[in-house]
Formats: C-alpha cells, sequence, structure tokens
C-alpha cells in the first residue's frame, strides 16, 4: 500500500498475535498503526460508495459481475476521481480462505487478477499489489495524456452509500418475514441474496430516502394485528 500510495486500511478482526506487530514492510509501519479494525464488513465498508470484492475464481459459482483487473480498475478510478462524496473500498480475503459468499454479498461487483489455469490462486500481498499497481498506473497514464477517468454527466448522480444499502436491504428482509413471504419460498441463503439483488438496483444517494420511507411504511402495516 506505501508503495503505490494507498493509506487508508480497514481490517476485519485482524489475527492481533501477527497484526499490530508486524513491522517487516520497511517505511510502511505508518500504514499499519493507522489500520481502522471493525468487527464487521458491514461497519468496515458503511460510509464507501462502491464495493468490490477480489476473486482467484477457481471452480466457484459467481453470482456477481465478475471484470478483470485492467476494466475494473479504469471503473474505480472513475469513481475515486468523482466529485462528491465517493469512496471506494477494495476488498481482499484471507490468506487462506479468501472472500465468502457472505462477504461477497456486500461488493457490488468483483475483480480477478487473470492468471494461468495451471495456478490461479495468488498470495494476498502479491494480490494486493497487483491491484494497487493498476490503480496507480491508469491515474498516471490520465495525468500524463489529459484523458479524463471521470463519468460522463449522465452518470454524476451519487450513488447511495454501502450503509445505506444495508439499511434497505434490512427493512426489505424485515417486510418478506412479516409478510410470509420467506415461509412461502424459502431458501437458507436468503439474506445473502437479497443483499445481491439490492446492490444491483445501483441506488442513487438521493432516492434513500423514499426506499426507506416506501419500505418501513410496508413493514410496519404488514404487522398490525
Amino acid at each position: 500500500m506505501s508503495n503505490f500510495g494507498f493509506r487508508r486500511l480497514r481490517v476485519v478482526n485482524p489475527y492481533q498475535a501477527a497484526f499490530r506487530e508486524a513491522r517487516s514492510a520497511v517505511g510502511a509501519a505508518h500504514v499499519l498503526t493507522a489500520a481502522e479494525e471493525y468487527k464487521t464488513l458491514a461497519e468496515a465498508v458503511a460510509d464507501c460508495t462502491l464495493v468490490v470484492g477480489t476473486t482467484a475464481v477457481g471452480h466457484r459459482q459467481l453470482q456477481h459481475p465478475l471484470r478483470h483487473l485492467q476494466e475494473g480498475a479504469r471503473l474505480m478510478l472513475r469513481q475515486m476521481q468523482s466529485k462528491g462524496p465517493r469512496r471506494v473500498a477494495l476488498l481482499f480475503g484471507s490468506e487462506k480462505t479468501g472472500l465468502s459468499n457472505e462477504d461477497f454479498s456486500h461488493c457490488h461487483w468483483l475483480l480477478h487478477i487473470p492468471t494461468s489455469d495451471d495456478n490461479y490462486s495468488m498470495n494476498l500481498g502479491q494480490s494486493v499489489a497487483v491491484c494497487l499497481y493498476e490503480l496507480t498506473r491508469g491515474a498516471t497514464l490520465s495525468r500524463r495524456t489529459g484523458a479524463s477517468a471521470l463519468p460522463t454527466p449522465a452518470e454524476k448522480q451519487d450513488p447511495a452509500t454501502a450503509a445505506d444499502v444495508e439499511r434497505i436491504s434490512t427493512l426489505l428482509l424485515d417486510a418478506m418475514l412479516a409478510s410470509g413471504y420467506l415461509k412461502r419460498k424459502p431458501t437458507a441463503d436468503a439474506e445473502v441474496r437479497l443483499r445481491r439483488l439490492v446492490r444491483r438496483l445501483n441506488l442513487q444517494a438521493r432516492d434513500v430516502a423514499a426506499w426507506l420511507s416506501i419500505l418501513r411504511q410496508i413493514v410496519w402495516k404488514v404487522k398490525q394485528p
């Protein structure tokens, strides 16, 4: 992170025995010292308007849009260089297990580093370095050529934050439970599926209040005796 100019590290339930004692990265202790700790992924990305998960893919069945690194970096740069309250989270899983389906449900889409089919999995440090290099390279090229990575005027509406999207997801799940929908169509991963569905809507910040009001009214009505 320090090599490529990124400073803000957020960690969820880190392995404490190694986390605070790690000092192997020369000149980068400040990144670790200033790292923010969270108990849940939802809390860690609450103020983000774009959450991108990383995956080696392998033989997994993915339910999200999947973009290769070069394309994905370009889309993230658009968000990062846009005016307004936009914050991008690039999410990596643990060295051993990567990201779970529950983790993926908090993501808008997934990022993949093209690798050999014979050995597609990279270790965590290498994955982070390659992704951040591509982001830095894209930003440098934009400055040198004068090309803008900003979105077109039609795309300039501010997206909803992850916290707002999670509130909408929670209310919608509450409505589904109260109405008996999940009893009629029970699924073990209903919450994960619902979270993915809501994120695919690409909700705008200006619409959040209306969605919350509508869903609160529905939940109140269906819970009446």
